[in-house]
């Protein structure tokens, strides 16, 4: 009930001050969502499998996001910035679809 409450939370007060986000932060913002996104849908198939950690799981979501921009980082100092981060929306992506078939094969039956 308190991740609900805060996800609410933070929507208000995003929804009432219109955060803006630093132009230097901007190119990551979108891989960082994209490996939170990740963290979060496993963290739902755990659940539904019944192997839920809350440790695991803020240490996955942590990681997937430093390491993801840290890639995109590595990327844009070598010039290939864009193609680094393609790489990472495609893999998780792929773990993203993934983890939402294995939901859905919990809830569906199918």
């Amino acid at each position: 009930m308190i991740p609900a409450a805060g996800l609410v939370v933070g929507l208000v007060i995003g929804l009432f001050f219109h955060p803006e986000v630093p132009l230097w932060l901007q190119p990551y913002l979108p891989i960082a969502v994209i490996a939170a996104l990740d963290a979060i849908f496993g963290a739902v198939r755990a659940v539904l499998d019944g192997i839920f950690d809350d440790k695991v799981f803020v240490v996955s979501f942590l990681s997937n996001v430093v390491v993801a921009g840290l890639i995109v980082f590595l990327g844009d100092q070598l010039g290939v910035g864009s193609q680094l981060s393609t790489g990472v929306v495609v893999v998780l992506g792929l773990r993203i679809f993934s983890n939402v078939a294995s939901i859905r094969r919990h809830l569906l039956k199918a």
